[in-house]
């Protein structure tokens, strides 16, 4: 089983018009940070991911996920 964590943080910066550095300001975080979030190459805290879906004011399961995203206008079943 892969523990890999998918998000839609760079799709949530984009529609809200926020910069990497704004995201990391607001959650005390190096800029670089969510850079690796967003390519998957660090795995938040339970801590983080909450205080990200907080910040984006919407449910964790909306950033994050265990299994990819649909892309966008990709028919789902």
């Amino acid at each position: 089983m892969s523990e890999t964590v998918y998000n839609r943080i760079a799709l949530l910066r984009a529609e809200r018009n926020v910069t990497r550095r704004q995201l990391s300001d607001a959650l005390g975080v190096h800029y670089q940070t969510i850079g690796y979030l967003e390519r998957g190459e660090y795995s938040p805290s339970l801590y983080l991911a909450l205080r990200i879906a907080d910040y984006f004011e919407v449910p964790v399961e909306v950033v994050f996920s265990t299994s990819p995203f649909p892309r966008i206008g990709e028919r789902t079943a």
